[in-house]
């Protein structure tokens, strides 16, 4: 219902602004602008879906591979101990704990559709042991804001996007992403926590929490020591190591286990193509919209505004194109996606606002989607404190964004 009324009010408020120039500034030719804009951002968005294809091809046939060779139960020795003492009222060894990490996995991959159905699945078990079949148990709220929060380990589809768009290098924002969703992850896990009195300061929390931030902190200092130059160079070589070292261990475990490698790579590259078909209207729904509001001299007003009040109180403003994004992002996935394409499309895959739309929309999950598809598939009206938490998650991630672009790719 949310995302109708903002794309009504994206059409009419381009109509209104392309009056205005029409009558008040004597541009007679803002009409052609936006219709001319909205055809071809018709046709970008039905261009970038398809080729998407290819990509999502790829990562959806290495995710069958790790499926059929088991990593699943390798993950699920490594992380156990802690799942228990973060999910207490799931039984141990109760089978919804395999949705729930291979929902975990295919969103670390940033494989956003493929985890979904996943999640679903994940929610339906958890329905299963949930007394109240009309309030939210706490595990179902701890899975919700830890999926919302959206770690992400691979930001797949992102690199494709930008790879599309003609970055000269998609994997630079890798490592931005990795340190912003771990934040915002942290964030929304803290904030569970607390409503659930659940102790982080257990010795076995705090082995793992401990462990993954002195890692992540310790890499977001060292970069911090780096010149610019020096910080791009960097990244561009650790994304690409760190992507291609997965890669390899995927393949590598399948084959150790005897499983016939490519035959399973096959068969889930098979699904890549309805992925990508069921994106099309979605993407070009919302591009379209953007685009006339932005053809319409709209959004550069706003902009421009803004730009003015953040200068008058001494704060760089560089940041603000991208923030349509952020502020969409918990509202609508396609439609965060629309815009960071539409950025990327303005300002160049490799401008700063081109990559902070990427590091955003790579932070988090789409909180009151995710919200409203999880909890109506199992009929859950009482969502106590779950958005809440979910959208302090998506805060921390977008002010972790602005920062961290700031220090990876501003004068660059």
């Amino acid at each position: 219902m949310i995302l109708n009324y903002i794309w009504i009010g994206l059409f009419l408020l381009a109509f209104l602004s392309a009056i205005i120039q029409a009558l008040f500034f004597q541009n007679y030719e803002v009409f052609s602008a936006v219709v001319d804009k909205i055809f071809e951002m018709a046709k970008t968005g039905f261009e970038i879906s398809i080729m998407l294809t290819g990509i999502m091809a790829f990562w959806l046939g290495l995710m069958r591979i790790g499926e059929k060779a088991g990593l699943i139960n390798v993950v699920n020795k490594a992380v156990g101990p802690f799942f228990r003492k973060l999910f207490p009222e799931i039984p141990e060894n109760h089978p919804v704990l395999t949705p729930i990490l291979l929902n975990f996995s295919a969103n670390m991959l940033g494989l956003d559709n493929a985890a979904t159905p996943l999640g679903l699945k994940a929610m339906e078990g958890l329905q299963s042991i949930n007394p109240q079949k009309d309030t939210a148990s706490n595990a179902q709220i701890m899975f919700l804001v830890l999926n919302t929060s959206g770690l992400t380990i691979l930001p797949v589809s992102i690199l494709a996007y930008r790879l599309e768009m003609g970055a000269a290098n998609p994997a630079d924002v890798f490592i931005p992403i990795l340190l912003t969703t771990f934040l915002s992850t942290l964030a929304g896990l803290i904030a569970v926590s607390i409503y659930q009195k659940i102790n982080l300061f257990h010795p076995t929390i705090l082995a793992y929490l401990g462990g993954v931030s002195a890692f992540i902190l310790g890499l977001l200092y060292y970069f911090s020591l780096l010149s610019p130059e020096e910080l791009s160079t960097y990244s561009r070589i650790f994304s690409n190591a760190i992507i291609l070292t997965i890669i390899t261990l995927f393949v590598a475990f399948g084959w150790r286990k005897k499983v016939n490698v490519y035959e399973a790579f096959i068969e889930g590259a098979k699904e890549s193509f309805g992925i990508a078909v069921t994106i099309i209207p979605y993407l070009v729904a919302m591009l379209v919209a953007i685009g006339a509001f932005r053809a319409s001299g709209a959004m550069d007003f706003v902009i421009d505004q803004l730009s003015l009040a953040f200068e008058m109180i001494g704060v760089n403003a560089d940041f603000l194109p991208a923030l349509p994004t952020a502020l969409m992002k918990p509202l609508s996935g396609s439609g965060a996606r629309g815009l960071m394409v539409e950025a990327m499309s303005n300002y160049g895959p490799d401008s700063f606002v081109g990559r902070l739309t990427s590091v955003m929309q790579g932070s988090t999950e789409t909180t009151l989607y995710v919200v409203a598809l999880y909890f109506g598939a199992v009929n859950i009206r009482k969502t106590r404190y779950a958005i809440t938490c979910g959208l302090i998650a998506d805060f921390v991630g977008i002010i972790a964004a602005i920062f961290i672009a700031y220090l990876f790719f501003h004068q660059v």
